[in-house]
């Protein structure tokens, strides 16, 4: 699957959260964004995550105690991640290569459409 897509979809299921656990989930992941543009690797962006813990952060920020932010952030992410597999299962890839390479003579790119069929409740 095309990680730009589901970097789409996953934004848009973000979007859809309810405004609370959307703020908790931006927030979480902004803090670690930001640790992410300090280091230089990815063991410099673990020792950053665990020094300044963007999850105990949030927690404080939020007056939560740290097992209750964890537990909306599994809630959150087991979210994204159903609405995710949903999405991407009615996602139809269909090959127009022919059809494109007929109007472009030698073109070694492929080329595919999609179409998403979302059911609405």
């Amino acid at each position: 699957m095309n990680s730009h897509l589901m970097e789409i979809f996953s934004r848009e299921i973000v979007k859809s959260l309810p405004p609370k656990q959307k703020e908790i989930y931006e927030y979480v992941v902004d803090l670690e964004e930001e640790l992410a543009q300090k280091a230089s690797t990815s063991e410099e962006f673990m020792a950053l995550l665990v020094k300044h813990s963007p999850h105990r952060q949030a927690a404080e920020h939020f007056n939560l105690s740290f097992g209750q932010l964890m537990m909306i952030m599994h809630e959150i992410e087991d979210i994204i991640s159903r609405e995710l597999e949903n999405k991407l299962n009615q996602v139809t890839w269909v090959e127009i290569t022919d059809s494109v390479r007929a109007r472009k003579k030698g073109n070694k790119v492929k080329y595919f459409y999609f179409s998403l069929n979302e059911s609405k409740p």
